[in-house]
């Protein structure tokens, strides 16, 4: 993707340093005039320590004053808890309290131009032990159904299937796709409506046995979230480290849905260095059942080093050094810096 990526680079006074990337679009500069300007006077010279003041803090600016864009205040939550469990000598999860150190991938993958292309893709995944796959076919919803259809076909009855069209459905159509889902046991359907249309979420949770999973992109953190259950639009929530403002923003989320019995399931940040911070909240609570693994991994790995932990048998495993436990590439991020700026207070 020829997209702007920002590192964040966070030094505490003991030398420590809390690390994270921002997937900035094709807006880098606008992105760290945001940071410096805006942000740094937020944080430079606070304890890290004190993430759940900052957070409302920088809650409280986007609200009144700013307007971040939505992946840029996340990231800067998720260096500040890196720095934590470094100094605490802590994995992020245990830091956070652990509830397991493993969970199963599911391949999700791209759109793509042909029929067959989804077919090759999932039997790809099954072959590599990852017997778990989300389609994201393009539409219109006569074209994803016979997606839904030739995809149970060519992987057989002992592959877990997902489906997010990431769709303008009217709700009828929704209903016929959702029912074709159940007849081919399907595990969810995702977003087939944009979030802020909570009237058809609601009547399409009531209709379905099927679980409809929403709120990938709702905004407004934990609160936003917290609407939708209330009109019981969802019956599976999402959330991640960087479109929902960070870790301590997706651990709000994850605990809300707790507490109605619901399940939140990570989505990508479509970059690996922040989908192993997804990992760590991901291992520290109890309702989440899978890992989302965006594909082909060549893709998102920048500006991560190595690959995502994933065994032969389609399960990650979540690193066990201090803090987050990735390693960045500096020496590509180097090479393909075009600004680099340093803020002290």
């Amino acid at each position: 993707m020829d997209w702007d990526v920002i590192v964040i680079r966070l030094t505490a006074d003991n030398g420590i340093e809390g690390l994270a990337t921002a997937l900035a679009a094709r807006s880098g500069n606008v992105t760290e005039s945001y940071l410096h300007d805006n942000i740094a006077p937020v944080i430079l010279g606070r304890d890290p320590h004190d993430r759940e003041r900052i957070w409302h803090d920088l809650w409280n600016i986007d609200r009144h004053l700013t307007f971040f864009p939505v992946y840029l205040p996340g990231p800067v939550d998720v260096a500040l808890w890196d720095i934590c469990a470094k100094e605490a000598g802590l994995p992020l999860y245990r830091y956070i309290g652990a509830y397991r150190t493993s969970l199963p991938v599911y391949a999700s993958g791209l759109f793509h131009e042909t029929m067959e292309e989804y077919m090759e893709e999932a039997l790809a995944y099954k072959s590599r032990g990852i017997r778990i796959y989300k389609a994201h076919p393009p539409g219109p919803y006569t074209t994803d159904m016979e997606i839904h259809q030739k995809l149970r076909e060519a992987v057989g009855d002992d592959m877990i299937l997902m489906s997010d069209p990431v769709a303008e459905y009217t709700l009828d159509q929704a209903i016929l796709v959702g029912r074709g889902m159940e007849r081919l046991n399907y595990k969810w359907l995702e977003e087939p409506f944009r979030d802020f249309e909570l009237y058809k979420y609601t009547r399409l949770c009531e209709t379905l046995d099927l679980p409809i999973a929403a709120t990938e992109t709702t905004r407004g953190a934990h609160w936003g979230v917290a609407q939708v259950i209330a009109q019981n639009a969802a019956d599976i929530v999402r959330a991640d480290v960087s479109w929902k403002d960070g870790i301590t923003g997706t651990l709000k989320i994850c605990h809300l849905a707790e507490a109605f019995g619901l399940n939140c399931e990570i989505h990508t940040t479509t970059m690996n260095y922040m989908d192993l911070a997804n990992l760590h909240v991901s291992c520290a609570v109890r309702n989440c059942e899978y890992f989302e693994y965006f594909v082909p991994e060549d893709d998102f790995r920048f500006p991560m080093k190595g690959d995502l932990p994933i065994d032969e048998n389609g399960i990650i495993h979540v690193p066990d050094a201090p803090g987050i436990g990735g390693e960045l590439d500096w020496d590509l991020i180097d090479r393909q810096c075009r600004s680099y700026r340093r803020q002290t207070l």
